[in-house]
């Protein structure tokens, strides 16, 4: 007899499905899982087989054959073993279903019967809500997890004979839901009212925010460059339902949903320096995702951007233009979100102090020029708001005032009045949320330039030679700038700020 039950799978953070067929034919007593197992996989004939018999079941003494499809994708983890006992059991005519409805099971199973949680739950159910499945069968620790999703039910299940009860018609236990933190963010405290000075570092990152720009800070060190960074979080808009799903999904696939939960704060990471180009972009071993994924929607902190390798570095341009990374194997190629935006600082000079008012540089020009050379060209067009912090001086800090209208909520709410703004221009455009997210064709189109502004931008053009990368970067920051004003046209004021932005400023004060 064959059964044939409905399971799943995840490829990147998408989930996709699986049928597991379960065919019992006579011959000698065998246990046989086909379909591009891996070893985990494998070893769910052991725990199956155990967990049936000290539940009370007999393990048919058959020629048992499992066929996981689609046969020509790798499957791993250990998820199967539910729908394996499942399928068993029904093959065998030791249970019978009676529910009507179309059920997708998930869950590893322990060698007494009860059910341990899973990784890749939240993709999973968002297969069978969009497929059509009336109910998702997963542990008893995973129910939290699926119920972020509505349009579907939710059966979370402590064992083996909880999902015969379900098959039998009864009702099991109820889902006790996800913590959703929808607070606007986690600020620890932190506010940008508790930085004396350092205005236009604060009008650049929150022209940064408003825009989904990348940002480079330099300047010497103790200067504020951490200090502003770690302030820009609080200043971010929150995350919509869309946006929170797709974090959650990742969250899911790492196995760190349950504890992190759904929130609709945008994501901060700050790798440190000596961090791998797999653990930056993702890969390594079964081509788990990097730190750019886990920033997906967020921001990706890269303090002292010089100390990080130059061939780690080089593995960013892709993802900062496309939005993505694929990583691909010999065996298998994967597709992560990393639509992320770039904050990075860096000092001026291998001393630090070039361009100081207070110390006195002790570099060679060559060792400025070995220096900066770690940072590529192409890798530096991709910034479109570069920032000089410099150290305050002694008499603002004794002051302790001039930051009215400068403190995180202010500039919050201003932030979220752009992205409005944005969102209402951006709407028949697919995969367009912020300014920084249009290509130079749609920025041509959506954001056009004339009059006064058009002359300015072709004059700077010409004097700076930028790329027509830079160009679209000027053309967005100026959008942005003019979102935060609340005009509908760009004007020539808004492009004299965003060009002053572009130009790199490797040496603090220039």
């Amino acid at each position: 007899m064959i059964a044939t039950i409905k399971s799943g799978a995840v490829a990147g953070i998408d989930g996709y499905g699986v049928d597991v067929e379960i065919d019992l034919a006579r011959g000698l007593p065998s246990f046989t899982i086909v379909g591009l197992p891996n070893a985990s996989v494998r070893e769910s004939r052991e725990r199956v087989s155990a967990a049936l018999r000290n539940c009370g079941f007999k393990v048919p003494q058959k020629k048992i054959t499992v066929n996981l499809a689609p046969a020509d994708l790798r499957k791993e983890g250990a998820a199967f073993d539910l729908p394996l006992a499942v399928g068993i059991l029904i093959a065998s005519g030791q249970i019978e279903s009676v529910t009507e409805k179309k059920i997708l099971f998930l869950g590893e199973l322990t060698l007494d019967g009860q059910l341990n949680p899973v990784r890749g739950v939240l993709p999973i159910a968002c297969h069978a809500r969009d497929a059509g499945h009336d109910c998702l069968v997963v542990p008893e620790g995973n129910g939290s997890e699926a119920s972020f999703l509505k349009r579907i039910e939710i059966a979370p299940c402590r064992d083996l004979g909880d999902v015969i009860k379900l098959l039998s018609g009864d009702r099991v236990r109820d889902v006790v839901e996800i913590d959703r933190d929808e607070s606007p963010s986690r600020d620890d405290g932190l506010d940008f009212v508790q930085i004396l000075g350092h205005f236009q570092a604060k009008r650049g990152l929150q022209i940064a925010a408003a825009g989904g720009h990348h940002v480079l800070m330099t300047g010497p060190p103790g200067s504020g460059k951490t200090m502003l960074a770690r302030r820009f979080p609080t200043i971010l808009s929150p995350l919509d339902e869309e946006e929170a799903l797709e974090c959650a999904k990742i969250s899911s696939v790492s196995g760190r949903l349950e504890e992190d939960g759904v929130v609709f704060s945008r994501p901060f990471r700050a790798p440190h320096h000596s961090a791998s180009d797999a653990g930056l972009i993702g890969g390594g071993r079964g081509a788990a995702p990097g730190e750019i994924t886990f920033a997906h929607n967020g921001v990706l902190f890269l303090d002292e951007l010089t100390e990080f390798r130059r061939n780690v570095l080089e593995t960013l341009r892709q993802p900062l233009e496309e939005g993505r990374i694929v990583i691909s194997r010999a065996n298998i190629s994967l597709k992560y979100p990393a639509r992320f935006q770039l904050l990075a600082a860096m000092n001026p000079c291998p001393c630090g102090y070039s361009g100081s008012r207070d110390r006195v540089c002790i570099c060679t020009p060559l060792q400025v020029k070995r220096y900066l050379s770690r940072i590529s060209g192409p890798l530096m067009d991709r910034v479109a708001i570069f920032l000089p912090v410099m150290g305050v001086g002694a008499a603002v800090l004794a002051a302790g005032e001039g930051n009215a209208g400068l403190d995180s909520r202010s500039m919050r709410r201003s932030v979220i009045n752009a992205m409005a703004i944005q969102r209402k221009r951006y709407a028949g455009e697919k995969y367009i949320r912020r300014n920084a997210d249009l290509t130079l064709p749609q920025a041509l189109r959506l954001c056009p330039v004339g009059g006064e502004a058009a002359d300015l931008l072709n004059k700077a053009q010409k004097a700076l030679s930028f790329s027509a990368r830079t160009r679209k970067n000027i053309i967005l920051v100026a959008r942005t700038i003019a979102d935060l004003a609340g005009t509908d046209e760009i004007a020539g004021e808004h492009l004299k700020e965003a060009v002053q932005y572009r130009v790199p400023r490797f040496i603090a004060g220039e």
